[in-house]
């Protein structure tokens, strides 16, 4: 093959990766955002379990109650990653 064939072998567009392939290269860029994913599928699940026995109360407060857990759970492993990079970035190579 000539040298211009060879290079267009390297050439990688973003059309061609696949979703997992562009789920792993974001996860390897920013490890909490699956950490959050599984914390909100962690509380969707547990709600989902606990659906049936929530008592007397009512269908869409107990839907409200299970949104705040899942955007909290995001949330909080968004917050620990970015704190997580500030001190590696400002305070753990400061000696850089």
């Amino acid at each position: 093959m000539s040298k211009q064939g060879d290079e267009r072998l390297d050439f990688r567009s973003s059309y061609d990766d696949t979703e997992k392939s562009k789920f792993i290269s974001k996860a390897k860029e920013n490890p909490f955002v699956p950490a959050g994913i599984g914390g909100a599928l962690f509380a969707l699940a547990y709600a989902a379990f606990k659906f049936k026995n929530r008592g007397d109360q009512k269908v869409s407060v107990f839907l409200i109650h299970t949104r705040v857990a899942a955007q909290g759970a995001v949330v909080g492993a968004l917050t620990v990653g970015c704190i997580y990079q500030i001190f590696q970035e400002f305070i753990w190579n400061k000696k850089k």
